[in-house]
């Protein structure tokens, strides 16, 4: 288990990589209410800049969340997310990756601390598509 004190400044981490379907569109749509032609309308993104169907930024981040080891660390809450950027499309068929590095950490009092973390979505291109600073309250050693 990773407390707030295993955490060091400067730190990265690379996740393994994940596929993003048209099933991962179509389900997130559905769970969402989302149904902005740009994810779901074959034809009419075809006129778009991005002449194809693309993502959710939400759904983007959604997987990327997934991919994080958040079972080894000892997370109290989901602290927050500042500075979110979707910078590139992510496509049907697109396998995204997380780096992450960690940029901060400030101690919190008896229970933990907060752990600032840099995030990159990559896609297999080494594309970026997603830029954010997430913040993750986690405990300290017992």
């Amino acid at each position: 288990m990773q407390y707030f004190e295993d955490f060091k400044e400067g730190e990265v981490f690379v996740s393994r990589g994940r596929t993003i379907t048209e099933a991962d569109i179509v389900n997130f749509a559905m769970f969402s209410g989302d149904w902005y032609p740009l994810h779901i309308d074959k034809e009419w993104a075809s006129k778009t800049p991005f002449g194809e169907r693309i993502a959710h930024g939400l759904l983007v981040m959604s997987a990327a969340s997934g991919l994080m080891p958040v079972t080894e660390m000892a997370i109290v809450a989901f602290y927050g997310m500042d500075k979110v950027r979707f910078v590139g499309p992510t496509r049907i068929g697109d396998t995204i990756r997380v780096e992450a590095e960690t940029v901060e950490k400030k101690d919190k009092g008896e229970l933990g601390g907060v752990v600032t973390i840099q995030q990159k979505i990559k896609n297999q291109r080494d594309e970026e598509l997603v830029l954010a600073t997430i913040k993750i309250f986690i405990a300290h050693k017992k």
